[in-house]
């Protein structure tokens, strides 16, 4: 490589800082500030949050559930209730008197236990027509058998939260992806700008020579207006890459995530293709293993394959341990409360749950079909998903291939326009050469660099485009 090209080189690779720049951001800095920006990034962490909240919910069905009601009752149309003790009062009187023989007409069984069982029996019907009734319970029931369905729903819980996790690095990456091509974007129009004003610099000596020549009757008028109208064409596509600078530059601050800031600078570089970066791996079996969006489909695949086997449980029982206590109170008056006594108004109960649906309206049967045709619709996104990774990087190899070949030929161009100029230079100044075209080689020599930076430019989006293909972006 000539010096010039070398030159040239370095210049089209680097991002210069005006000294009175503000915030000055390097490409690791912008990364950086975009990964604690982004709006998807915060999005896709969120989402683990809430896949790692659905594994504990997930190991929280495998305990028991407690759970605590209380009611309140107005019944209308009834009248108050009272206790009655009549048969325990008609026993005691009968107890008092005798029958013909002299014997009592009631003995103490009578009035002890037959007359209070009596009215006790009565007076439990009657509370069932007390206008206020009132009652709080607690209830615990614990899943005995429920044909995997709390098991295999952790286990979908925990896919779940490793497709989040996945997602959440593949967000990363496509975040960086988009913030490093935009610095790139920035730094080839920095350098096009620079190279502009290089070029500009030896358009004004031209011009300069030109109007000494005027001057001393060795140039026409027209030699000079044609300088001038290559000076203003000049000045106008500075103008303009100028413009496109600041969308860039505004591009990569909303990939950031920051708003607009007139004092912000970035300085960074671009891959040097010279300094013979290492071929990204493009074996599939690899390929395969890295690229997160098959690691996705894959753990996706897997939960919609567990999801089958909850589905076909809805043709298994479902067993459950369930234990309760309940208090109750019936009254006249809501503000009146019998004192809980455990072994009279508290009730207390443990029962086997087992519930197996016979006919749902073939709710079930059609659950198991919906849920095994999502899995083949899955599978079928993987496989389409791996046909698409290897067109895409065979698409990408023949890219950077083809940027490797246009770079040789754009360094070849810059020289020979290089030596093209100087010699065209050389010869108008004494004469031998036109205006013309003197002109005409100083623009080639501009297209020729302008060219080259746009070579490497291409050479290093390729580059990034194959690496993201093979997943070792």
């Amino acid at each position: 490589m000539s010096r010039k090209i070398a030159i040239l080189s370095l210049l089209a690779i680097s991002l210069t800082v005006p000294s009175w720049a503000g915030k000055t951001y390097t490409r690791e800095e912008a990364v950086k500030t975009a990964m604690e920006n982004s709006p998807d990034i915060k999005s896709a962490e969120e989402a683990v949050v809430s896949a790692n909240s659905q594994v504990t919910q997930g190991y929280g069905n495998a305990y028991p559930s407690i759970d605590l009601s209380a009611t309140v009752t107005r019944i209308f149309g009834l009248d108050d209730v009272e206790k009655s003790t009549k048969l325990t009062d008609a026993a005691s009187q009968m107890a008092d008197g005798n029958d013909d023989n002299g014997h009592p007409n009631a003995n103490a069984f009578d009035t002890q236990v037959i007359g209070p069982a009596l009215d006790g029996m009565i007076n439990q019907m009657m509370a069932q027509g007390y206008r206020w009734q009132s009652s709080v319970g607690i209830t615990a029931t614990q899943i005995l058998y429920a044909q995997g369905k709390v098991g295999t729903g952790i286990e979908i819980a925990k896919a779940y939260k490793r497709v989040s996790e996945v997602s959440l690095e593949n967000t990363k990456s496509q975040v960086r992806y988009s913030v490093e091509n935009s610095f790139d974007a920035l730094i080839v129009l920095d350098s096009s700008i620079t190279i502009l004003y290089e070029s500009k610099a030896l358009l004004q000596e031209n011009l300069n020579f030109v109007e000494q020549s005027k001057n001393s009757g060795l140039a026409t008028e027209l030699d000079l207006i044609r300088v001038q109208l290559s000076m203003d064409q000049l000045n106008s596509q500075i103008n303009n890459t100028e413009k496109n600078r600041v969308l860039a530059r505004n591009a990569l601050l909303n990939a950031m995530g920051l708003g607009w800031d007139a004092e912000v600078q970035f300085q960074g570089e671009l891959r040097d293709p010279s300094n013979g970066y290492t071929f990204p791996d493009t074996s599939m079996a690899n390929v395969k293993k890295r690229r997160k969006e098959l690691v996705m489909l894959e753990e996706t695949e897997n939960m919609k394959s567990m999801n089958i086997d909850i589905e076909n449980g809805g043709y298994k029982p479902t067993v459950a341990l369930v234990g309760g206590l309940k208090y109750s109170n019936n009254q006249n008056e809501f503000y009146k409360w019998d004192a809980p006594d455990w072994d009279k108004n508290i009730n207390k109960y443990i029962a086997l749950n087992v519930t197996m649906n016979l006919f749902n309206g073939m709710q079930t049967r059609e659950s198991v079909v919906q849920a095994k045709s999502s899995l083949r619709s899955t599978q079928i996104q993987k496989e389409t998903a791996e046909r698409g990774f290897r067109v895409q990087i065979e698409s990408c190899v023949n890219t950077l291939e083809d940027a490797n070949a246009q770079l040789e030929l754009n360094k070849r161009a810059i020289d020979l326009a290089q030596k093209n100029y100087d010699l065209t230079n050389a010869a108008y100044k004494i004469g031998s050469e036109t205006q013309l075209n003197m002109l005409s080689a100083e623009n080639s020599l501009r297209t020729a660099k302008l060219g080259y930076i746009a070579a490497i430019a291409n050479w290093n989006a390729a580059y990034n485009a194959l690496l993201q293909a093979t997943g070792e972006y």
